[in-house]
């Protein structure tokens, strides 16, 4: 197969598996949040009563678990693609 029905096939796949790694991102930080800050909620950035150490560590902890959920989706994404075309998606 050429490459470009490899990046081809990958397209539509990284779509989809981006909103996959959003909401599962979304709801392993709501997990983590609660288990390390003992809050229900999450701050949000413009809440007066929250710190801003709370609100900036949230950020960092929200991001960094979003990071490695979509490197995590899009690596099986790409593992996938080479399996189904035989060529890695670059």
């Amino acid at each position: 197969m050429s490459k470009g029905i490899g990046k081809a096939a990958y397209k539509p796949v990284g779509v989809l598996m981006g909103f996959a790694a959003g909401a599962i991102a979304g709801a392993v930080f709501r997990q983590v949040w609660k288990m390390t800050a003992g809050d229900g909620e999450a701050p949000n950035p413009t809440d007066e009563d929250r710190r801003w150490g709370e609100v900036l560590a949230a950020a960092a902890l929200q991001g960094a678990i979003f990071s490695v959920v979509r490197a995590a989706v899009d690596r099986g994404g790409a593992v996938g693609v080479r399996r189904f075309t035989g060529r890695w998606p670059d």
